[in-house]
């Protein structure tokens, strides 16, 4: 039987950190240790648990990966120069520590000293993307910049683990390079998967048997196979659905993963001293990331924000570690040192990423020299033109309500949306629409407009992005109109104390559409009333020219939200 504390433990510790500021996966982490302390070991099952979660993350990035980003230079140099400095950095200041005669480094020959600074050359992939699906990021350029990085992060650690076995993958493996021609029939399948239970288990079965079973059973990294199969099904029209269908799993499963961490055992002082000392370098690490982000024409903001998501120490460290162990290059104790200082990154850089957005306001101008002139193409001025409406956030509520107001405004309406394919779609779809991100505390200097935009509709999904933007606009002091959307009675009254001046919860708001809908349809019901309280909240968005039938994006047809964006 399952001993209680393996859940109530984790649960508490998670909502203890979570009040003081910190994400709950460091109450997982202290929670594994606090359980080893105890003398409560494991279940066997957790293991696999795990392994799962780590799987799911890799399966769930290459559903929303474009190949596209990897040749980018920013993504495969950055990652390369940048793999390169770190190992050659940390080996020279691990030898010093061992000169010293600090901890553990003095018995470290030059092979481990290598081996060690490899391991602390990754990032966390579980840790920034938890980060940057939490902030609605992982599309933004900083964001895809990032998960590029440690994409090719995790395909160097692929590489080192296959040289580390002795041996070269099966000749069969070359079979796996027909793997693509097998996508007609995978996507009949997702096709015929439906919306429920069975697209979850679809999920499963394509990380867990093509995926991870099929790469190992041929001598690959079974984390490989999970990225690739979700790769193989990203350009599927319910790639994003099967995405989120997956989430609460992912999440769950990951709960196991950062408990097993902790569950190396309790570091002796040694070893602790040893963590504190490799935590050091993470202000070298983060420093080589700026510095490379920002010579591949990043903006300083999209640089400081990457590096601040990319500046820990990662779970595939850990990986290494466990590998070197395996085939005796490397002491066991240093697999306790890795996974605790793989934690104080994590408390390190949780409460710094959480703050962003200020410590990019704080050192902007004393750091302004790291920018180059001539900036990367999606990080140069925005045009907005002369719109009379802004729509932020171009996913379905946006789209809808933009199809609705044109009927009024015309062609004096854009669509902001920081997905560069979604910004080509709307284009071809005939709608007015430029690529920006609004979460951007510098987007508004960005921007080139004039003051006659009367009305700004916030339809992201993420509550904070707008609120951000709604601070953004109290910032420069924007004289017109302003809409929001949110989902929950709290966020409503967030948004109203930012001064919106109306908010459509899009749950409510769907259930009007498809009450009105209905009534226009059958000739035997009433139809509402022009003076309606319904007709009277849908045109109040601050412009009575606006015909009420088109004015809230969230009543239309083509905004009727299942789900939040």
């Amino acid at each position: 039987m399952m001993d209680p504390l393996l859940l109530l433990l984790p649960l508490m510790l998670a909502v203890l950190v979570t009040l003081i500021g910190f994400p709950p996966l460091i109450g997982y982490l202290l929670a594994g240790f606090a359980l080893y302390g105890a003398g409560i070991e494991a279940l066997p099952v957790l293991e696999p648990i795990a392994d799962l979660g780590v799987l799911l993350l890799l399966f769930a990035i290459g559903l929303k990966l474009d190949l596209r980003s990897l040749i980018r230079t920013e993504v495969w140099g950055g990652a390369s120069l940048h793999l390169i400095l770190t190992v050659v950095i940390a080996a020279a200041a691990i030898k010093l520590l061992g000169l010293l005669g600090i901890g553990l480094f003095a018995a470290l020959p030059l092979a481990q000293v290598l081996t060690l600074g490899f391991a602390l050359s990754f990032s966390s992939t579980v840790f920034a993307i938890k980060v940057l699906e939490e902030r609605g990021d992982t599309q933004s350029l900083y964001g895809r910049t990032a998960i590029g990085i440690l994409i090719m992060q995790d395909l160097f650690a692929v590489l080192y683990l296959t040289i580390s076995k002795g041996a070269l993958p099966s000749v069969w493996a070359l079979g796996l390079l027909l793997l693509p021609l097998c996508r007609p029939l995978l996507f009949r399948l997702l096709d015929r998967a439906g919306h429920g239970e069975v697209l979850v288990l679809f999920g499963l079965a394509m990380t867990l048997a093509p995926g991870a079973a099929l790469f190992e059973l041929v001598g690959l990294k079974p984390d490989l196979g999970a990225l690739v199969m979700g790769l193989l099904l990203a350009s599927h029209p319910k790639a994003n659905e099967l995405s989120k269908s997956l989430f609460l799993f992912k999440e769950l499963f990951l709960v196991a993963f950062f408990l097993t961490i902790g569950q190396q055992g309790l570091p002796n002082g040694a070893e602790i001293v040893a963590a504190l000392a490799l935590t050091l370098l993470l202000p070298v690490k983060s420093a080589l990331f700026l510095a490379l982000l920002t010579r591949f024409r990043l903006r300083l903001r999209s640089a400081i924000m990457a590096t601040l998501t990319l500046g820990n120490f990662s779970e595939f460290g850990l990986i290494v570690m466990t590998a070197a162990i395996a085939t005796g290059s490397m002491d066991a104790s240093w697999l306790r040192v890795m996974a605790l200082a793989v934690t104080f990154s994590f408390i390190l850089s949780a409460p710094l990423s959480a703050r962003s957005q200020a410590l990019y306001q704080r050192v902007k101008i004393r750091l302004s020299g790291l920018e180059r002139q001539l900036l990367h193409p999606e990080e140069r001025p925005i045009r907005l033109g002369q719109p009379r409406v802004l729509i932020i956030g171009m996913g379905r509520i946006g789209s809808g309500a933009y199809d609705d107001l044109r009927q009024h405004y015309g062609d004096r309406i854009l669509g902001i949306d920081h997905k560069q394919e979604a910004v080509e779609h709307h284009r071809q779809a005939g709608r007015n629409v430029v690529l920006g991100d609004a979460t951007d505390s510098d987007f508004w200097d960005k921007v080139e407009h004039d003051s006659n935009i009367e009305l700004a509709i916030l339809a992201m999904p993420h509550h904070h992005g707008n609120t951000f933007t709604a601070e953004q606009l109290a910032q420069i002091q924007f004289h017109g109109q302003i809409a929001a959307v949110s989902r929950w009675p709290e966020e409503e009254e967030a948004l109203y104390e930012l001064g919106v001046h109306r908010v459509y919860n899009i749950y409510e708001a769907a259930g009007t559409g498809v009450a009105e809908q209905v009534l226009e349809l059958s000739p035997h019901l009433p139809h509402r009333e022009s003076g309606s309280e319904t007709s009277r909240t849908a045109s109040s968005y601050g412009n009575p020219a606006v015909p009420s039938a088109s004015a809230c994006p969230s009543q239309s047809k083509a905004a009727l939200p299942t789900s939040a964006d």
